[in-house]
């Protein structure tokens, strides 16, 4: 990694540098919280199922939210949206953890929770997606969404582990704790980025030429775009199939360690590790070959189904946490394919909607997902239930052989 970094052009950018630490200072306590989220959620139900719902509870308002977001995101300053939103979220995170350190939290709030995060969190992401690409040049785009990729899977990779020996040595309200605390880098950054004093509330395109446009026809205006650019609906298809049945993680990871395996939480802590490990690694790679390319992307999604078919086999402690390893290296190359390619494509004035509709089909078809694997797991066992989620993945990955997505998409010139 150490020799990787001189390579690195937006290192020597100290706005962007700033606001990535910090990015990934937030981006290691949500992880940590997740995993104590998960670990907690089967201590108080022993099911997975119920963590499904949590899970579905966070991820259910992305579905309606995002488009609307993604306008809001073209119309007004995306600075001024992500810092409400974070700021909200960190109020969140401390009252979170003052009900976990009382011992007050029964699982009625744990849904409540999730979902209040859930609609934080829908409408921060279109505008922190597209607020990188106003920190950046537009060559550095695909190195920025790389980036951006590296602060979540080399977060994924620590916090989870951290969060599991927080839990074995002070128990989980620890976790909740520090990750309250994460977001006050990320907030005070934000807060001193050049120009943010200067930056208008009403900002972009549809805050000048397009003013009168309605909401509906701003999200319109998106759909359209992203049906009619033929790749683009590819990606798009391809992002929501595996959405659906091959990444639910959040699920799958806590019951199989705990359900299947019987694993404490350092245990459980371990496998999370695993899949950001390989996650981890992913990112890297992006970095070194940063282009955007479609293609790489579906190969990593059939291989994601592969990796699931073999979570049906008895495998051991370290055979399993090789599997998820594997996971994490497929599912981050099809994820940062599909946003760089995305990112490339679109043109600056639609940049807000075409996000916020990546982020829909990402996080809307989590809700689903994360039942539907946590029903699977407890009617039909551990194994069963990942080797079914990965035959559904390759069965609708099918027909994109017959697609041919292009190796590399060009960054689209606007005048």
């Amino acid at each position: 990694m150490q020799m990787l970094l001189p390579r690195i052009r937006l290192f020597h950018n100290p706005h962007y540098l700033r606001y990535w630490c910090a990015l990934l200072v937030s981006n290691l306590g949500n992880w940590m919280q997740t995993a104590a989220m998960g670990w907690l959620v089967l201590q108080l139900s022993g099911s997975a199922e119920a963590l499904g719902w949590v899970l579905g509870a966070r991820f259910l308002p992305s579905l309606f939210l995002s488009l609307p977001a993604g306008v809001l995101a073209d119309r007004y300053s995306r600075r001024r949206i992500v810092l409400l939103m974070q700021s909200l979220m960190m109020i969140l995170a401390f009252l979170t953890a003052a009900l976990v350190a009382s011992d007050r939290l029964i699982y009625i709030h744990l849904l409540i929770i999730s979902g209040v995060q859930g609609t934080l969190g829908a409408l921060d992401l279109p505008a922190r997606e597209a607020l990188v690409v106003e920190l950046v040049s537009k060559p550095e785009y695909s190195e920025a969404v790389s980036l951006n990729a590296l602060t979540f899977n080399l977060s994924r990779l620590v916090g989870p582990a951290v969060a599991g020996l927080c839990i074995a040595a002070w128990g989980v309200s620890w976790a909740f704790l520090i990750n309250a605390l994460t977001f006050v880098p990320l907030v005070m950054t934000l807060m001193f980025l050049p120009g943010f004093r200067q930056t208008p509330l009403i900002s972009g395109p549809l805050g000048s030429t397009r003013a009168k446009n309605s909401r509906s026809n701003g999200i319109r205006e998106g759909l359209s775009y992203a049906w009619n650019h033929a790749v683009a609906r590819q990606l798009f298809f391809l992002l929501g199939w595996v959405s659906l049945f091959g990444l639910n993680f959040d699920t799958l990871i806590p019951a199989y360690a705990n359900l299947e395996l019987g694993l404490d939480a350092t245990g459980y802590g371990f496998l999370m590790a695993a899949l950001g490990l390989g996650a981890l690694a992913g990112s890297v790679w992006q970095i070194v070959s940063p282009a955007a390319r479609p293609g790489r992307g579906l190969r990593a999604a059939l291989a994601l189904a592969g990796f699931h078919l073999l979570l049906g086999l008895p495998l051991n402690l370290a055979s399993v946490a090789a599997v998820w390893l594997g996971c994490g290296f497929s599912m981050v190359t099809l994820m940062i394919n599909v946003d760089t390619s995305l990112q490339t494509l679109v043109p600056n004035s639609l940049r807000g909607r075409i996000m916020a509709l990546h982020s829909m089909v990402l996080l809307g078809a989590a809700p689903v997902g994360a039942w539907l694997s946590g029903y699977l797991f407890d009617h039909a066992g551990g194994r069963s239930a990942a080797a079914l989620m990965g035959l559904l993945t390759l069965i609708g990955l099918l027909p994109f052989l017959k697609v041919r997505l292009p190796e590399e998409v060009e960054l689209l010139e606007e005048g």
